[in-house]
């Protein structure tokens, strides 16, 4: 079990208790200011070892930042996507670091990770919070499994800022699709992401030997994105190979697309280096500002609307929802279903009128109606 000993200070009686460790070393605390105090430490201790969770006090007398390290190094590539890493570690570097980096583990307290969260939130995007709290609660779960702490106080947080009503989707007509794609310096590349749906990174990864011809098909096994300054090619997003049509109309462009270039060549572009998306001053913009001038309805958008379009101009054309989630490489319909759910809602309207002509012609007796006595 233990031993309780009281000693003397000058702030009055104290209470000491000693005990075993698991591997039979002695161990003490100190400091308690009643017997009662002392009773409860000491049952909590010969509880925790009798269940094999008994953690040295003195093991968790370290900073936070000792695992953050560890952690980081298995989030690296090939762990996850050279995208995805840069986000962990830029919020650990802004956010997690200079308010926990030195906290020895032991010390933190759940009502102080709600305090920070909740402060964070009145700065950030949910999104930002959210990750900065993974990051946090991903550190502590390595100091559990070394043994160094019971439980992690940055899990179970009860109170996180709310979803906002996110960025408003842009859907673009037929019409308007034409007219941007006749306004840009890459017109095939804008047609390709507006009737296909693949992703920035998955287009311009693209080489000459994913165009299946024969069945107007792109193999998508390849992703091409930007990490700072330089790209880095991986692997989708899913991390499985997909196979996406292409409309028929496009073959003449992406035959001329695939000329002069060899089985590896890059199929936009030069052939050599991947194509960037240069932000405000880039291809893309210009496009869109000129495309304005002629269509002023035209909204500002991104590449990443085109994605968009494509799924909202491939449900207007009658496509079910598994065709579509193969289309965008989502992992689930259900996921495509979240996402574009305003997209389907006229398929009930749809549904009601398809029935209505289906439906034949209904010819009711004649008759007086069917009287019906009250139970009672």
């Amino acid at each position: 079990m233990g031993t309780i000993s009281p000693y003397e200070t000058v702030k009055g009686r104290r209470y000491r208790v000693r005990y075993r460790r698991p591997d039979r070393t002695e161990a003490e605390k100190r400091g308690f200011t009643t017997m009662g105090d002392a009773q409860l430490y000491l049952s909590m201790v010969t509880v925790s070892k009798s269940k094999g969770e008994y953690i040295d006090p003195k093991a968790s007398r370290v900073p936070v930042r000792m695992f953050a390290a560890s952690w980081l190094r298995s989030k690296q590539p090939p762990m996850s996507k050279p995208s995805y890493y840069m986000t962990l570690e830029r919020a650990w570097k802004n956010h997690v670091e200079p308010v926990w980096g030195e906290r020895e583990i032991w010390s933190i307290r759940r009502s102080e990770v709600q305090d920070w969260v909740s402060d964070l939130a009145t700065q950030k995007s949910r999104t930002v919070v959210v990750r900065a709290l993974g990051v946090l609660a991903g550190i502590l779960d390595v100091a559990i499994d070394d043994r160094r702490l019971v439980n992690n106080p940055a899990r179970r947080i009860r109170n996180l800022p709310r979803n906002g009503p996110g960025k408003r989707r842009v859907y673009l007509t037929h019409g308007q699709v034409a007219t941007l794609a006749a306004c840009a310096a890459h017109p095939t590349l804008v047609l390709t992401l507006a009737y296909t749906g693949l992703r920035w990174g998955e287009v311009t990864a693209l080489r000459v030997r994913s165009v299946n011809r024969l069945r107007r098909r792109f193999v998508i096994e390849e992703n091409a994105v930007m990490i700072g300054y330089e790209i880095h090619v991986g692997t989708p997003k899913t991390h499985k190979n997909r196979s996406v049509p292409y409309p028929e109309r496009l073959t003449p462009m992406i035959e001329k697309a695939c000329a002069g270039k060899g089985p590896e060549g890059l199929l936009f572009g030069d052939g050599v280096s991947h194509m960037r998306n240069s932000g405000a001053q880039g291809w893309f913009a210009n496009a869109v500002k000129r495309a304005q001038a002629v269509d002023p309805s035209i909204p500002r958008l991104t590449p990443h609307d085109l994605r968009h379009t494509a799924a909202s101009l491939a449900i207007s054309s009658g496509a079910n929802v598994k065709a579509v989630q193969r289309m965008l490489g989502h992992a689930s319909a259900a996921m495509t279903l979240d996402t574009y759910a305003d997209l389907f809602d006229d398929d009930l309207d749809a549904v009601a009128s398809h029935l209505n002509d289906a439906m034949p012609l209904i010819a009711l007796p004649a008759g007086p109606q069917t009287r019906y006595r009250r139970l009672t």
